[in-house]
């Protein structure tokens, strides 16, 4: 397995199996990743307020601090990645991760190379999510307003009626995705490989929390729902008034 050549990416890994962390430390070094591994989830907490980190790998059943708990302490408005490691496939582990912050889930056991496209999957957005600022930052005075919703992207802001959504950095993309489709009906497969960058798995669950986060906060400023669910097609962000 040959290392690429592009800059080296850095993981937190938060997970208390040091056999599994020790094996995926090596296994990433040679796709040009570094990982800093924490063996519980209060040492992990304490790491995942630094910004060196691209992503974090963070496992739901730990000793001291569990996962669902450091989702809880980062506040649910992180701008790191954070993709979780569900035992078993557990379905409310799945869910209740996504609604507590998580960008994306995998669940054990799994093989590398499926994490690693995951990981990857996630490095996409974040190139996208750069692009897009290095192009908003050119042109400052292109901002997008759509039914009192308005997109900053050069500083990679959404306000709602003037005031601040606290988004994770999927729910950002999520939103801006829809937003710039507005009043298109969009397929939570075409938002999975748009957004998430990967293609949609059968009973997938993820866009819909993630849109169903997006909708709870924008929601508690704006009581008017602004994004429709039509059955079996997908969702709509609604233009508003003309």
């Amino acid at each position: 397995m040959s290392k690429s050549t592009s800059q080296v990416k850095h993981i937190l890994l938060i997970d208390d199996d040091k056999e599994f962390a020790e094996l995926l430390t090596e296994y990433l070094a040679c796709e040009n990743i570094k990982v800093t591994a924490c063996l519980d989830g209060a040492s992990g907490l304490a790491k995942a307020f630094d910004d060196c980190f691209d992503l974090i790998l963070l496992d739901v059943m730990m000793p001291v601090l569990n996962g669902f708990e450091v989702l809880k302490a980062l506040g649910g408005n992180h701008k790191i990645p954070i993709l979780m490691l569900t035992a078993r496939g557990d379905d409310n582990d799945k869910i209740l991760g996504l609604e507590l912050g998580a960008d994306d889930y995998l669940a054990k056991p799994f093989k590398h190379r499926e994490l690693l496209a995951r990981i990857n999957a996630i490095f996409r957005r974040i190139a996208i999510v750069k692009n897009q600022n290095t192009t908003a930052i050119n042109e400052p005075t292109e901002q997008l307003i759509i039914n009192q919703v308005r997109i900053n992207q050069a500083t990679r802001e959404i306000f709602c009626q003037n005031k601040l959504l606290e988004l994770t950095g999927t729910e950002y993309l999520v939103l801006v995705y829809m937003l710039k489709h507005h009043g298109k009906i969009l397929s939570k497969a075409e938002i999975s490989e748009q957004v998430l960058q990967r293609k949609l798995s059968p009973y997938d669950r993820t866009v819909d929390v993630h849109v169903g986060n997006v909708r709870r906060k924008l929601l508690a400023i704006d009581p008017i729902d602004k994004i429709k669910t039509v059955r079996g097609a997908g969702y709509v962000f609604l233009q508003g008034e003309q």
